[in-house]
């Protein structure tokens, strides 16, 4: 979810919007006279476990062809 505020509560809220971004994951987008400037959101390693990455990708999975050898014509 995101949240905009202008860059005027921005200032005088600024930790408070911290907290909240960091607590409940939200975005705040900052604005200056109604147009986006600055997105503010949480922080996300980029040394997510590759596994993780993987997780819930294999959309099909056929087990007669997974006990099958590969070969250049099953990538045809």
């Amino acid at each position: 979810m995101e949240k905009r505020v202008s860059k005027a509560i921005f200032k005088s809220r600024a930790c408070e919007l911290f907290r909240q971004v960091e607590a409940l994951g939200e975005t705040v987008v900052v604005t200056d006279r109604g147009q986006p400037t600055i997105e503010i959101r949480p922080y996300r390693s980029k040394q997510e476990n590759p596994l993780e990455l993987l997780r819930a990708s294999i959309t099909h999975f056929n087990l007669k062809h997974a006990l099958q050898p590969v070969t250049a014509e099953q990538d045809e």
